[in-house]
């Protein structure tokens, strides 16, 4: 487990007067990484990490000379246009590296003129997903999310009889995740109307949001290899924000016995910028079970994970609908949470999903599931903010949405703050409705 140290120092400045402004999501206490290039340029996407409203391209930073040893190492792994070898180098040189940056950036750094000629602006900067993705587990994390789902069909008793002793995962599909700025077709489908007797097929009508976090995995496990849950940590890079779409209408149909299909596979958007667990050491809280709930077996317990496995990240959605767009208005918040809600943590989800021998890959992705609050306002999903869409939504314009239309946008964001520690942010996580396009014959 990441404990605190110097980089972590509130009262740190940077030479870069951006990052040290009220509110910023990327300052020098931060240093989050992702893969960009120019926009519109035929440059190689590479590895940078964000301080202010600007970059540091790993790229150029490599070539400076300004790094040494396991920081130069980690960097020239950060240059190439995925985060994967950086990611498998493991938890001491991504230590190195943040350090050697943070002191690159403060005030006073020798190493400010070298590194001021290797910042790309965020605002001329265009990302791709941050790794080659192998596998993505999506969880289901959020106790509160999963009882307000199963009132919807199982009123008299909402949640499965596994739900509290096991962290419930299924398999996803990588290929269809994108990064912020996703746009995507909505989705086509069988579906059951109520009362009939066979099935419709069209465009889902029941489009939803799923507010989550990414978990990227940095070092690998050997098949057959568990991992302990007092190590699990060490091979995880950092987190993102996610939002898994949904067609709840296709899903209802089809997800017994096997799970979610189609309902899930035609996009996931993710937010470029990957903030490291070293970052949000500052942000960790208790994890803690209500007493009269099954305690964690053996394997998924430990003292560090009881005493700050959990982590205080703040969540909002917002929602812009072409109306909106149309009139210069920006998207309004429809859901605020905390990631500290959730039933299990990042280290049991890891260690649950080696136990049987499963070999994870550097880059390879699991969702948090939807991060849901104790209340219905903090609710990460449409079908739970409406009640199954029987309760729209009121928008400051005067619209209303029960499910996303078409051109509707989402945005979600979060951040950690607390007394005593810098501000420190996610950056914006967005995608867009296209309207369906059905198969011709």
């Amino acid at each position: 487990m990441t404990l605190l140290n110097d980089t972590h120092n509130p009262a740190l400045k940077s030479w870069l007067a951006s990052a040290n402004s009220a509110g910023c999501d990327f300052p020098i206490q931060n240093l989050p990484f992702a893969v960009f290039r120019r926009k519109g340029s035929t440059e190689a996407f590479r590895g940078g990490v964000a301080i202010g409203d600007q970059i540091v391209d790993l790229a150029a930073l490599a070539k400076s000379g300004v790094l040494t040893g396991e920081a130069a190492a980690a960097a020239q792994a950060g240059a190439q246009d995925k985060l994967n070898a950086l990611m498998a180098l493991g938890t001491p040189a991504w230590s190195a590296l943040r350090l050697a940056l943070s002191r690159a950036l403060r005030e006073g750094s020798a190493a400010q003129a070298a590194l001021q000629d290797g910042l790309v602006p965020q605002a001329q900067a265009e990302y791709d997903v941050p790794a080659r993705i192998g596998d993505y587990t999506d969880f289901y994390t959020s106790v509160h999310h999963a009882t307000n789902i199963g009132k919807q069909f199982r009123p008299d008793n909402p949640l499965l009889p596994n739900y509290k002793w096991v962290p419930i995962g299924y398999h996803g599909r990588a290929s269809s995740i994108g990064v912020s700025g996703q746009t995507f077709r909505r989705p086509v489908g069988q579906t059951m109307p109520p009362g009939a007797a066979a099935p419709t097929f069209g465009p889902c009508k029941r489009l939803d949001i799923e507010l989550e976090l990414g978990i990227f995995v940095g070092r690998s496990n050997a098949l057959g290899e568990a991992v302990d849950i007092a190590k699990a940590e060490d091979h995880v890079f950092g987190i993102c924000l996610l939002n898994d779409w949904s067609a709840r209408d296709i899903q209802g149909w089809e997800y017994q016995p096997l799970g979610p299909f189609l309902s899930k596979n035609f996009a996931t958007t993710i937010s470029p910028w990957v903030v490291t667990l070293e970052a949000l050491a500052p942000y960790r809280v208790a994890f803690t079970r209500p007493a009269e709930d099954p305690q964690p077996m053996a394997y998924l317990d430990s003292p560090a994970n009881r005493s700050g496995g959990a982590f205080d990240i703040q969540l909002q959605v917002g929602l812009q609908t072409p109306q909106m767009r149309a009139a210069g208005l920006s998207d309004a918040s429809i859901c605020r949470t905390s990631y500290r809600h959730a039933y299990w943590t990042v280290a049991q989800m890891l260690t649950h999903h080696t136990v049987n021998g499963c070999n994870l890959q550097a880059g390879d992705l699991l969702g948090s599931g939807t991060l849901s609050g104790p209340t219905l306002d903090q609710a990460g999903a449409l079908i739970e903010l409406t009640t199954g869409g029987k309760n729209p939504i009121a928008l400051p314009n005067g619209e209303q949405r029960t499910w996303l239309e078409d051109g509707d946008s989402v945005v979600l964001r979060g951040w950690c703050e607390r007394e005593g520690a810098a501000r420190i942010g996610f950056g914006e996580c967005v995608g867009t409705v296209l309207p369906a396009r059905l198969p011709q014959g």
